[in-house]
């Protein structure tokens, strides 16, 4: 009985510690570089460049929705508090989030790209489609995003 009850304690403070790092944004470091899991936006998106200016208030709406208003989910859940792919639904995904905070894979990803992924979800990875969300929105994600590399 005095087992049972040190293994359910450490059990529960293992959890629990886990939890607390998650929540608290320590969150592991993402692949760098990461390999490409996701189809090529067709021409007429690939080519969009994102109008609005780079400004800090753009870039804080863009992480309101991206941590809070976005829904079905938040994009925390997946990409991370840092955005480094790590989230807290991360772990069971195959292909893992993209990790925003690597410069070499976000170089490689037009605007474009990203603005199509949002917007449309991806087939065969965890990324639902944001169709709801304006077009505004949707580019103030993508600053915040690249804010991240």
């Amino acid at each position: 009985m005095k087992k049972n009850i040190i293994i359910l304690t450490l059990s529960l403070l293992i959890k629990i510690s886990f939890l607390m790092g998650v929540s608290s944004g320590n969150e592991m470091s993402g692949d760098c570089p990461q390999k490409r899991n996701t189809v090529t936006a067709p021409s007429d998106y690939i080519s969009k460049v994102n109008p609005l200016r780079n400004e800090p208030r753009h870039i804080k709406k863009g992480k309101v929705l991206s941590h809070m208003k976005a829904k079905p989910l938040a994009c925390k859940h997946c990409h991370g508090l840092s955005g480094n792919g790590q989230g807290s639904m991360s772990h069971s995904m195959n292909p893992k989030p993209r990790n925003f905070t690597c410069t070499e894979t976000m170089n490689k990803i037009s605007d474009g790209q990203l603005f199509w992924i949002i917007k449309k979800g991806s087939k065969g990875t965890a990324m639902p489609a944001y169709s709801y969300l304006s077009d505004k929105k949707i580019w103030q994600i993508i600053l915040y995003i690249r804010s991240l590399s």
